[in-house]
């Protein structure tokens, strides 16, 4: 390489690092971050998350940011490593799903449920896994639910069953789903 060459290398990296390092960062609590911070911090965050799901070629993860998204904004809710969640349905799901029902009720088979993860690490935003949920009807044991993922890598998350129905368990009169917290909650008319 000629000086030339080397010197114009030099520049392009030095103009390109500022984005590509660029970090997400949370300032202070997490839980106690407002509407347009939270909205922010996901803007940031979503391209990550959707180029790091689809590195492996995962169906779900190519395809569920075109799905009703369930909330407004990412939320923390405790569940899941105190992370940031923003849920999606897919179009089986989404009529159902979006009612926030309680009571005696089942989603249809083939409902899928794909939940984003943003953690908080000491300040910096990383993507966390893509939790997904899918309804079918020979499972009777997890409520005819199985539970998959994917890692921030792309990569399956491999998860046992029984470790995620143990938690999702506690929500039987909800089909065992979880919601977002009702402050962000969208309605399937959004």
């Amino acid at each position: 390489m000629t000086i030339r060459q080397l010197a114009a290398a030099a520049m392009l990296a030095a103009l390109a690092s500022p984005a590509a390092a660029q970090d997400c960062t949370i300032e202070g609590d997490h839980w106690s971050l407002d509407d347009a911070a939270v909205t922010a911090l996901y803007d940031c965050m979503s391209q990550k998350m959707l180029d790091g799901y689809t590195k492996e070629g995962n169906e779900i993860a190519a395809a569920y940011r075109d799905w009703q998204p369930s909330a407004s904004r990412p939320a923390v809710a405790g569940p899941h490593g105190e992370r940031f969640l923003m849920t999606f349905a897919n179009d089986i799901a989404a009529e159902q799903y979006l009612a926030f029902a309680q009571g005696d009720f089942e989603m249809p088979v083939g409902s899928v449920l794909a939940k984003e993860s943003i953690a908080n690490r000491d300040g910096t935003a990383r993507v966390g896994p893509l939790f997904i949920m899918t309804k079918v009807d020979d499972a009777p044991e997890f409520d005819n639910w199985v539970y998959s993922g994917v890692q921030p890598n792309g990569k399956e998350l491999r998860i046992s069953q029984a470790f995620c129905h143990d938690c999702h368990a506690a929500f039987e009169d909800q089909d065992s789903m979880g919601y977002p917290l009702e402050e962000v909650r969208l309605s399937g008319t959004n």
